[in-house]
């Protein structure tokens, strides 16, 4: 799976940015999605991610303030990233993972196969 990510940039805190993911290679709708971050110094963390069947996971720092969702047609997953904190400074990343469960998302580098290019998350206190 190719991935391509887009929407991140300079923002406030407080203020709000949404992520894409552009997808090709595969049937996206075998696909499930996922979103990590890694910040300067730090290891690359989980953020969200959907399965399949559109159910969802999030890291408990991104719970309440980022809302994971798929556009199957679009071939597009996307991160809707509210109340931004400097502390979500990374850059981040999404990921694919081919086959497993319908209703699995996948938490853990591991989980997944293919992996986007990054894109840069800045937020300004």
């Amino acid at each position: 799976v190719q991935l391509q990510a887009s929407g991140g940039g300079l923002v406030q805190a407080g203020g709000s940015l949404r992520l894409s993911c552009a997808a090709s290679g595969r049937t996206f709708s075998n696909i499930a999605m996922g979103w990590f971050r890694q910040a300067p110094g730090k290891e690359r963390e989980f953020v969200a991610a959907i399965a399949r069947s559109g159910s969802t996971y999030y890291a408990d720092s991104a719970k309440g303030r980022f809302t994971i969702s798929r556009d199957n047609a679009k071939n597009t997953v996307y991160l809707q990233m509210n109340s931004l904190k400097p502390e979500d400074t990374a850059v981040y990343y999404c990921a694919a993972r081919v086959g497993g469960s319908y209703y699995y998302s996948g938490r853990y580098e591991h989980e997944y196969n293919d992996w986007g290019q990054g894109t840069q998350v800045t937020v300004s206190s």
